[in-house]
């Protein structure tokens, strides 16, 4: 419903300006405040909105005119796919948390590529900075995995200021196995391939990060970090949902059991979340970037990021419970 709201604000005469007016957001063309620079584009905030949103990418655009400096749209995968059976979303109020189980739902890869392409055309679309987060089909066998990360690459790289790699949702059977790095390697070989490929015909960087869960352990985090550096990937997005449930969930625990499976997200997430951008930054190279996710809700929090060496910062959880003036607010007290 939000999405379907926003597509049709932004659709409307002058709605993009009315919906930066509304939400107190400067417009992007005339925009004075200072830029950060990351992955080659301009970042008029340093703080975007995660992937699983937008996974269509349908609302880009609006939801940058919201306040967002980025916006990751997808999970995307090469096959469009109907994702899990419902009900699969459920919130965790006492904790403003939430667990999914989606299931990478999407119309698929040309789908995307043919609205972004759309996107792309005017100037406003030209500057946005759109990244795209590229997943396995669930029909595709892991051992024919790094050829469908590579086919929604090559259709999407066109459109997009950075690709993301998400082996780590929780959602997909077997998914997170790809993260070992003798599974992992082809993939990001793949996928920076194609991008490199991109860069010839576009005259421009495609820069490629792959996306890791928190449950991994510290040493499994320092070598797909280590691989990321050797393969020439640009960084790292670090984390997606968890899979445990702490036992400091105020959530009654019988409820949370009757959810079952899922990926959980929300302030829970935040410690790990603080703990993995410290392992990477004190692995990767200086010139690496850091996509620090996972417990963000507040501007303290994404400055507290950035101060630990993230690059950028995504929420997207608290926006559930904090509404649509959420990415302004905090655009705005990050510039004061």
């Amino acid at each position: 419903m939000t999405v379907r709201a926003l597509a049709t604000a932004h659709a409307l005469p002058g709605g993009p300006a009315l919906l930066r007016t509304v939400f107190s957001i400067p417009d992007p063309m005339r925009d004075p405040r200072p830029v950060r620079s990351v992955l080659g584009v301009e970042h008029r905030s340093p703080f975007g909105l995660a992937a699983g949103f937008d996974k269509d990418g349908e609302v880009p655009l609006a939801l940058l005119d919201l306040g967002f400096g980025h916006v990751e749209v997808g999970t995307v995968t090469a096959k469009a796919q109907p994702g899990n059976p419902r009900p699969r979303s459920f919130r965790l109020v006492e904790d403003r948390s939430l667990i999914n189980r989606m299931g990478f739902n999407n119309h698929g890869a040309q789908a995307l590529a043919k609205r972004l392409a759309r996107a792309r055309r005017s100037e406003r679309g030209q500057r946005a900075v759109i990244g795209v987060n590229i997943g396995k089909s669930k029909v595709t066998a892991l051992e024919d995995a790094a050829e469908d990360y590579r086919f929604s690459a090559r259709l999407l790289a066109p459109y997009a200021d950075y690709l993301a790699i998400n082996v780590s949702s929780p959602n997909t059977p077997g998914l997170r196995d790809l993260q070992s790095v003798e599974m992992l390697r082809p993939i990001l070989e793949a996928v920076e391939e194609e991008a490199g490929r991109a860069r010839i015909r576009l005259r421009r960087k495609v820069p490629v990060l792959v996306k890791i869960a928190p449950d991994l352990h510290d040493e499994d985090v320092v070598a797909v970090a280590r691989l990321a550096t050797e393969v020439g990937l640009a960084g790292v997005i670090a984390a997606n949902t968890t899979i445990s449930r702490p036992d400091s969930l105020a959530t009654d625990r019988a409820r949370v059991e009757r959810i079952g499976a899922g990926g959980l997200s929300g302030p829970v997430l935040a410690d790990r979340s603080r703990q993995v951008l410290g392992l990477l930054r004190a692995t990767l190279p200086a010139d690496s970037v850091i996509i620090s996710c996972g417990g963000v809700s507040t501007a303290e929090d994404v400055q507290e990021r950035l101060d630990a060496g993230a690059d950028l910062v995504q929420g997207y959880t608290a926006m559930i419970y904090e509404g649509p003036s959420w990415p302004g607010r905090i655009a705005r007290e990050l510039a004061d």
